[in-house]
């Protein structure tokens, strides 16, 4: 990477960062939940264009792929998601959501980037835009990608269902980042493992309904699921070597509909969340045994049923990819750029690039006020007084997050457009 190039491009940032913000501010008052995200792809497709990029809208719905050709050169994929949460927003800000819609299921439900998905959709447009607008200090493929329903995991996949291979064409490399509740200045990368798989399931067991003062004559169902809960607590404690990253927790038992009734279901939500494919394949075939264990111990009419649901893949990042984006951080940020800790979340975006034969790497930025975790760690009150992703106070403070967040994407860029960074990166190595 060119320190010359990289510094010409983000020279106009300063020029950009009112718009920045205030585009920011927009996406952050106006969210869209996953597949609903249609103005908020109308807004980057027209500064897309307005920049010079070929646009396709679109894809897998409400996808956006923006390409800028400028000679020979790589390939290069940077992605940001757009969608937001079902969430009410409790931060207070003068631009806060308050905005209500109807979800998938019909229900009237409040919307609020609770998740940062506003931040990387202003970084990479701006990114994208200032890149554009310095095509003399790099040469090959810029393809800003635009993804919708990552909170619902379906999105890349619904991406690459509708054709997005044949839109974006090959790919050297697919890179992208995720605000997360560090210190705002702070970059993370990290080789390998960076995020679980994550995968839901819903359980059904059967009982036998009866009324609550005859309890002889009923199979109760909510004894049955309340063994089912507690026996899953030794999967990981138990199952799982201490060394090896697991989390399986219960989200939501239903059963029942009066306290004098004793119904003849029970339906149990849960969440595995797992940093390995042979980890993530015995925790829920342990959860299958268990529960049919419990079903035949409590003679249940019924086989249990089992369906899986919201499927995250595991995210892997590539060796030699966040090497050289570990490098070019500290070549640019300094001591900011530190190693990112092993992230419990689970995302969508490696559903792409592995579709498609691509190395990738995915990085973290942070977005609380610096002087506020300072004091939460002196305090031992980082869990209780720092806001996380999906909390209803998740609110990154606007700098320096966003010109954080662009510099990172127009930086990562550079580690390959930059036509001297191939000769730079073997230098580093060979230092």
């Amino acid at each position: 990477m060119s320190t010359d190039s990289t510094h010409a491009v983000l020279a106009g940032l300063d020029d950009a960062r009112k718009d920045l913000e205030s585009f920011y501010r927009d996406l952050h008052a106006h969210p869209e939940l996953s597949h609903q995200e249609t103005k908020t792809a109308g807004k980057v497709a027209e500064r897309l264009r307005s920049a010079g990029y070929d646009v396709t809208t679109g894809v897998g719905g409400t996808g956006v792929v923006g390409i800028l050709g400028n000679g020979t050169g790589p390939r290069v994929l940077l992605r940001a998601d757009m969608d937001a949460l079902p969430v009410q927003e409790a931060t207070g800000l003068d631009y806060a959501s308050t905005v209500t819609t109807t979800d998938a299921d019909g229900e009237s439900v409040p919307v609020m980037h609770a998740c940062g998905h506003d931040v990387h959709v202003s970084c990479l447009a701006t990114a994208a835009g200032l890149l554009a607008a310095k095509k003399d200090q790099w040469s090959g493929t810029l393809i800003a990608l635009f993804q919708p329903a990552e909170e619902v995991g379906d999105g890349a996949r619904g991406m690459l269902d509708d054709g997005a291979r044949d839109v974006i064409g090959t790919v050297d490399v697919a890179l992208a980042q995720h605000v997360l509740p560090m210190p705002a200045g702070v970059v993370g990368t990290r080789v390998g493992p960076v995020l679980s798989a994550a995968n839901s399931m819903r359980v059904t067991v059967h009982g036998r309904g009866a009324h609550g003062s005859m309890p002889q004559a009923a199979i109760d169902p909510i004894v049955l699921a309340a063994m089912i809960v507690i026996r899953l607590q030794t999967i990981v404690s138990r199952e799982v070597a201490p060394t090896e990253p697991a989390v399986l927790t219960v989200g939501s038992i239903h059963s029942g509909t009066k306290s004098n009734v004793i119904g003849d279901r029970a339906v149990i939500d849960l969440n595995v969340r797992t940093y390995n494919n042979d980890t993530r394949e015995h925790v829920l075939d342990a959860i299958r045994r268990i529960v049919k264990a419990e079903c035949e111990a409590s003679g249940s009419p019924k086989d249990p049923e089992f369906e899986l649901y919201d499927e995250f893949p595991l995210t892997v990042n590539d060796e030699a990819v966040t090497q050289r984006l570990t490098d070019a951080f500290a070549e640019f940020f300094g001591n900011d750029a530190q190693e990112l800790p092993l992230q419990s979340a689970s995302e969508d975006f490696s559903d792409i690039p592995s579709a498609i034969g691509t190395p990738y790497s995915y990085w973290g930025i942070g977005g609380i006020d610096p002087n506020t975790y300072a004091e939460a760690v002196k305090a031992g009150r980082v869990s209780s007084d720092i806001p996380v992703n999906h909390s209803p106070y998740f609110a990154p403070v606007i700098q320096p997050t966003l010109d954080v967040g662009t510099r990172t994407l127009v930086v990562a860029a550079l580690a390959y457009l930059d036509p001297d960074a191939d000769s730079n990166a073997s230098r580093s190595r060979t230092a």
